[in-house]
């Protein structure tokens, strides 16, 4: 008889023992269900931003490859148009003749010497 009080009471005991600890697992677990979705909503948020930040970053290097680009462009037609001014003085055949004649009648003489100071201290004579 005290056998059997005694299986009733741990059991019982056993029991409620058992049910105290499955009320605290659900607890436990509904708890990390809702730290879980608060820590992806967290990294959610972490993940756009960073993705957003990417896009800005990518958009303001072709934004600036564009600017670089346009300025060379610029440029190089600049250069363009300062070789097509100095070929209207090249020599060519057809003005050959012509500036060989110039050079002939207004000779110039470049043997001279220089001082310090760079000015021209003595020339020779042309022959």
């Amino acid at each position: 008889m005290l056998r059997q009080r005694y299986e009733d009471e741990v059991g019982y005991l056993a029991e409620e023992k058992a049910r105290h600890e499955a009320e605290e697992h659900r607890m436990l677990k509904a708890w990390n269900d809702a730290e879980n979705e608060r820590l992806r909503k967290i990294r959610e948020r972490r993940v756009k931003q960073e993705q957003e930040q990417e896009e800005l970053k990518r958009l303001q290097t072709a934004l600036a490859l564009e600017k670089r680009m346009e300025v060379y462009i610029k440029e190089k037609e600049l250069e363009i148009l300062t070789l097509q001014e100095e070929s209207k003085n090249f020599n060519t055949l057809d003005n050959l003749e012509q500036r060989i004649e110039d050079a002939l009648d207004n000779p110039k003489n470049y043997n001279f010497a220089l001082d310090k100071e760079g000015r021209i201290v003595k020339r020779t004579v042309q022959k």
